[in-house]
């Protein structure tokens, strides 16, 4: 339970190191959630710092959910005993959810973080690369089709539970409800999507928008 327990916390740790706010500190850019929607992921850095700090921070923010499941799960502690039996099971999706949760309301900056979105992403990759694949194909095909960005994230979300049971992803009642609290926490990081889709508020990716009229 110890290495459990310190793995969960040392993945939530991690995750707290927010992208668009660490590299914010380090290169004294703007504070991200003073601009734009508010939010410290990567869609509004993109949005309010340009491309190329976007994506450096999406991947940011991918890689270190795949670290926390893939490197820091096995990884062996000084003097504490690994996790065992069916407990050592849990240890992947507990450190997959606390990453995200971390990065959700990450200690090192006031517990106002992002959304979880490409943290999420990056853990799922740890635990099963092919529904990551489904996730983003659900993703495109919502987006493509409604041109809501958030709405196509919370779609994504919400398969993500039938998705990993779909593509066999194992320990199969672990991943279970790790994909059932991500999705609950992912719908409602994304509660103010929500809002604006249900008031008409929330912006279309025209770009990205099959059926929206393009710019002439």
């Amino acid at each position: 339970m110890i290495d459990l327990l310190l793995k969960m916390l040392l993945a939530y740790l991690l995750g707290s190191i927010v992208g668009s706010l660490a590299f914010g500190r380090l290169f004294g850019a703007r504070d991200v959630r003073n601009e734009g929607s508010g939010n410290a992921g990567a869609t509004n850095a993109l949005r309010t710092h340009g491309v190329a700090y976007g994506l450096v921070v999406a991947v940011f923010d991918f890689a270190k959910g795949w670290v926390a499941v893939a490197l820091l799960a096995p990884l062996a502690l000084p003097g504490v005993p690994p996790a065992s039996g069916q407990l050592a099971l849990w240890v992947p999706v507990a450190c997959a959810l606390a990453v995200v949760i971390g990065h959700v309301y990450p200690v090192f900056h006031g517990f106002r973080g992002g959304k979880g979105a490409a943290t999420l992403l990056g853990a799922v990759l740890s635990i099963s690369p092919s529904a990551l694949l489904f996730m983003l194909l659900v993703w495109l095909m919502v987006v493509t089709v409604i041109g809501f960005v958030g709405l196509a994230t919370i779609s994504a979300a919400v398969m993500l539970p039938l998705i990993l049971l779909t593509t066999g992803a194992l320990p199969r009642g672990p991943v279970l409800v790790f994909g059932l609290l991500a999705a609950a926490l992912l719908v409602y990081t994304h509660r103010s999507n929500i809002a604006r889709m249900r008031a008409g508020l929330e912006p279309r990716a025209q770009r990205l928008w099959l059926l929206g009229k393009r710019p002439p």
